[in-house]
């Protein structure tokens, strides 16, 4: 990561608050812990926007927003899945799934966040999409390489991004569905959609 990272002013095209004010709403919502890591994507989501020439306001707005619901409790996104005509089959997994769709809907309401990249950037932020655009590449793979992160191929994950972003994305994902095996979890069907359209020659 650079040893300067990159700021900026929001324009309020996209929300309807400064950068300061959005961090604070952000904090107040979530663990110490929690802010350092929303903080961490950021700094790595504005570093991958700086390479591949994203927007990085938009880049910022989605990686601050990424994780808004992740605290947020299991019968409160349990509502939210169900007023807002989510896919149901959403309530047969957790939060790891959840937060990101109920944290778009949120972004949205609170926030006035109207950008289809930036909702959909915090929607999939997760799971990944067959057709995510750069944005959702971005915060997707930030989320997975934030400095703060320290794992097993999370330094090889680092190394591909500074090169290839759809590689980077693909490796990432395969990681990801290989946790999710050696767990034996029930895997999410976006995700092994993800994977078949990403990782899948």
């Amino acid at each position: 990561m650079k040893a300067n990272p990159i700021t900026l002013t929001y324009t309020k095209n996209y929300v309807d608050r400064s950068r300061e004010e959005l961090l604070e709403a952000v904090r107040q919502v979530m663990s110490s812990k929690r802010f350092t890591h929303v903080r961490g994507v950021e700094q790595a989501a504005l570093e991958l926007a700086d390479r591949y020439g994203a927007d990085l306001e938009m880049v910022s707005i989605a990686a601050l927003l990424h994780d808004y619901a992740k605290e947020q409790s299991d019968e409160e996104m349990r509502d939210m899945i169900i007023s807002e005509n989510m896919d149901l089959e959403l309530l047969q997994y957790g939060n790891n799934i959840w937060h990101g769709p109920v944290a778009a809907v949120m972004a949205k309401e609170r926030f006035n966040v109207e950008q289809t990249s930036i909702l959909d950037a915090i929607r999939h932020h997760t799971v990944g999409s067959v057709n995510m655009d750069l944005v959702e590449q971005i915060i997707y793979l930030a989320d997975f390489i934030e400095p703060n992160r320290s794992f097993k191929g999370v330094d090889k994950a680092r190394a591909l991004a500074e090169n290839s972003l759809e590689e980077a994305t693909a490796f990432a994902t395969l990681l990801t569905i290989k946790h999710l095996i050696d767990k034996k979890v029930k895997i999410y069907p976006k995700a092994i959609e993800t994977y078949n359209a990403w990782v899948v020659q």
